[in-house]
């Protein structure tokens, strides 16, 4: 079964070798925001001769194809995601690192009247909201 990534890269009409197919799927199987350490670590869990070298090459390769967006999550390390036709935003959790992604038609209606009041018609955005989870007991928007 070829992953949707492998299936992108096919259709760009990119080269796919055995180590590109094995990056290509542990970035389609991934729940989370993996950076290139992490994909390296999953990916030689399955095909122990791939460097870390092609995992960078390979992933700077599917970022210029847009295929993967590349996010800072203000941890200091660049963090993957398949580029997704459905827009959504991040929550990051600045205490474990844990991203929630999220969409809101509000926060949408939002950015755009934004954009008109200034003149603009809005044609992207990227959205990244910081946290910590509340203290049990504690009220949101206190401190």
């Amino acid at each position: 079964m070829i992953s949707r990534i492998e299936q992108r890269c096919v259709d760009k009409g990119m080269k796919m070798t055995d180590q590109r197919r094995v990056i290509a799927r542990v970035l389609s199987q991934s729940a989370d925001h993996p950076d290139v350490e992490e994909v390296y670590r999953r990916a030689t869990a399955i095909d122990p001769r791939i460097s870390i070298a092609t995992v960078y090459r390979t992933v700077r390769l599917f970022e210029e194809a847009a295929i993967l967006e590349r996010h800072d999550f203000g941890d200091g390390r660049a963090r993957y995601e398949e580029s997704a036709g459905d827009h959504h935003d991040h929550l990051i959790d600045m205490q474990s690192g844990k991203v929630i992604e999220f969409s809101s038609p509000e926060i949408e209606a939002m950015q755009r009247e934004i954009a008109l009041r200034y003149g603009y018609k809005l044609v992207g955005h990227r959205l990244e909201l910081y946290g910590v989870p509340l203290v049990p007991g504690e009220k949101p928007g206190t401190k």
